[in-house]
């Protein structure tokens, strides 16, 4: 619109005033920055909600449409649940409040190309994670744990070559994992614990540094062509499944294994290389069924600090090395068929171990010693475990 027709001095002021005005913010002009199909991806995916689960005092009650969502300053709109890129054009970050929201995961989350963190965590969102999912190449961070989500984890997810992260415990997922896992050569956690997740392990992403498969109905033995190749596997949680077989040496020779539990499984042996060692510092193998002595080469492990053979069928003596390992702090070898006197090392006072010897068959364990507790089986039980002699305990 032209200026009326003022003279130059009344021009500029009039100009200097209409400048001060938009610069206080009595006038705000919006300016549409948000790319439109980020912002239908946004409408979408709050539309899939369910309205009576968003509280008023959440992120996603924030999300009012009537303004650009990347704006800046966000006031009273877009308060939190989204992060923009710098330039206020593409939405890099989906983090949502534990606000016990309910509802889907739309398939339009897909026009989000650019985001690179997706966190639905501790909600209670359901159904299917869209296999749309794989178009969001920049995506680093998946985590979508505590939720109900079911279905299969969908093979598209291998798509996400720029995946870092993966937690998707505490849900509702069935069937099997993909084989095409070890496609995402960026992923360093995988979590996919606490839910209905079975077969085996197939081949797995090469520079994975922590798995956590918990509590499932995994089953089979413990491949090793899952396991080739992986230089900087630190942490493997897989306890609560159903893996059998043997334990074998391979898997003790992973060179960067730090922390280990296989505990509630039903494996039946365990094989430890002569030279092992390495950097495990924690290993839990109890409340499975191996059978044997226990073994003996866990005393050359530099840095072993907690051990649990607990509630197996191990028989025999408790290896003197033991008892002389300054590194271990936490000793469970409760609950099996072991005998002889326990090792002087470990229930002398101020050695610093803690833990149990209890519930076996063991002689002069002394009741001064917290190892001790709870009390040995009783001899009946004991005899009819060796069968009378010094035998293998009776299944």
């Amino acid at each position: 619109m032209p200026l009326p027709n003022l003279n130059l001095h009344h021009r500029l002021l009039l100009l200097l005033h209409i400048s001060l005005l938009i610069s206080t913010n009595h006038i705000s002009p919006i300016q549409a920055l948000t790319s439109p199909s980020d912002i239908s991806a946004l409408k979408a995916f709050k539309s899939a909600v369910k309205p009576s689960s968003i509280p008023p005092w959440s992120c996603l009650a924030s999300w009012d449409f009537t303004t650009d969502p990347c704006a800046i300053p966000r006031r009273t709109h877009f308060t939190c649940g989204v992060t923009c890129s710098p330039d206020s054009t593409r939405v890099t970050q989906i983090t949502l409040d534990p606000a016990a929201y309910s509802g889907t995961l739309t398939p339009l989350i897909s026009q989000l190309t650019n985001l690179t963190t997706l966190d639905l965590a501790d909600n209670y969102f359901s159904g299917a994670i869209p296999s749309s999912i794989s178009s969001l190449s920049n995506l680093q961070t998946l985590t979508l744990q505590s939720n109900s989500f079911s279905g299969s984890l969908p093979p598209a997810i291998s798509n996400l070559k720029s995946l870092e992260s993966l937690d998707i415990s505490h849900n509702l997922l069935s069937g099997f994992l993909p084989n095409t896992l070890n496609s995402l050569p960026n992923l360093r956690r995988l979590d996919l614990s606490f839910n209905k997740l079975a077969g085996t392990i197939p081949k797995l992403p090469p520079n994975l540094l922590e798995l956590a498969l918990k509590h499932n109905s995994l089953s089979g033995s413990i491949p090793e062509s899952a396991f080739a190749g992986l230089t900087q596997l630190e942490v493997i949680e897989l306890s609560e499944n159903s893996f059998s077989g043997a334990l074998q040496s391979w898997f003790f020779l992973l060179p960067s294994l730090q922390q280990v539990d296989l505990a509630n499984n039903s494996l039946t042996g365990v094989e430890i290389p002569p030279n092992g060692g390495g950097d495990l510092v924690a290993l839990d193998l109890g409340s499975n069924r191996i059978e044997g002595y226990v073994p003996v080469n866990f005393g050359s492990y530099p840095m072993l600090s907690s051990l649990s053979l607990r509630y197996n069928r191990l028989r025999g003596r408790i290896p003197v090395e033991y008892g002389r390992k300054k590194s271990l702090k936490r000793l469970y070898l409760d609950g099996n068929f072991l005998i002889g006197q326990p090792p002087a090392g470990l229930v002398t006072g101020g050695n610093g171990v803690s833990g149990s010897l209890g519930d076996n068959c063991l002689q002069a364990c002394p009741a001064s010693s917290n190892l001790c507790i709870p009390p040995q089986k009783p001899n009946a039980i004991c005899k009819q475990a060796y069968g009378g002699g010094r035998g293998k305990p009776r299944s």
